[in-house]
């Protein structure tokens, strides 16, 4: 942010929870997993998010929106950040928040983008970049369960440098029965695809997807054009326009 934030300082306020980074994990060159301890935290479900909060020392207050990328885990949630230029908020969280240092988490909330285990229908997962957070919460929520719906996803991203959570999908491809991955990668593709870099298309989501007529969940997350690109394939395709979920984010994460 721009101005120093000063965790010591920040205490407990209607509303907001003062939690602990207990955990950093590198997700890409400029991503990060943040682990956060949140004394009496309610729960949440996979695809709902938080709002993080900084106060600096003179009193100005940032706060971001961030999906959970993780499930419910007691007093713990995991939050997945992108470093986004010139940001208040992103730069800080990566570079400036230490172990031991507090943060106000304010939710959880959504109740729309959100899978519910009890649903037996299968889900097609659709992520831009960034856009995988909420989608892996799911995946993971899916496994801790040992349900057995079929799970989708279609990841979208720039390279093979820019995958979030690499090694965990490629074990998940391996371990969790029932989940299929695909990439899509719009500007450098692996030497061993025989693909070519290009934007999703209707392809991609005819090939990788689900039939209409299995009447499957879809959600998809990521940058406004890249959301609303991917839905209006999708319900071309003949899928209801209710079972297409949609969460998007601009550069300040709102």
């Amino acid at each position: 942010m721009a101005r120093t934030a000063i965790p010591g300082r920040l205490t407990k306020r209607a509303g907001w929870w003062v939690a602990r980074l207990v955990e950093r994990r590198e997700e890409t060159a400029t991503a990060c997993t943040l682990v956060l301890e949140v004394p009496d935290w309610p729960g949440h479900l996979p695809g709902q998010h938080v709002d993080l909060r900084l106060t600096a020392e003179d009193g100005y207050q940032a706060a971001r929106s961030y999906s959970v990328s993780a499930p419910a885990d007691g007093e713990r949630i995991e939050v997945t950040v992108q470093r986004v230029p010139d940001g208040e908020v992103s730069p800080y969280l990566i570079e400036g928040l230490s172990v031991g240092d507090q943060i106000e988490v304010r939710g959880p909330v959504g109740g729309y983008f959100i899978w519910r285990m009890t649903e037996p229908a299968p889900v097609l997962l659709v992520g831009g970049g960034s856009g995988i957070a909420p989608l892996m919460a799911m995946i993971r929520a899916r496994r801790a369960a040992g349900s057995r719906v079929p799970f989708r996803l279609i990841y979208s991203v720039r390279s093979e440098r820019d995958i979030y959570f690499a090694d965990e999908l490629r074990r998940r491809v391996r371990d969790d029965q029932g989940l299929d991955v695909a990439y899509v990668y719009t500007r450098e593709v692996p030497e061993s695809s025989p693909a070519r870099a290009h934007r999703i298309a209707v392809a991609d989501l005819n090939t990788h997807g689900w039939p209409p007529q299995l009447e499957p969940t879809n959600f998809v997350c990521g940058p406004t054009g890249f959301v609303e690109a991917v839905s209006d394939i999708l319900v071309a395709l003949g899928h209801e326009p209710r079972r297409v979920k949609t969460e998007r984010f601009g550069p300040t994460g709102a």
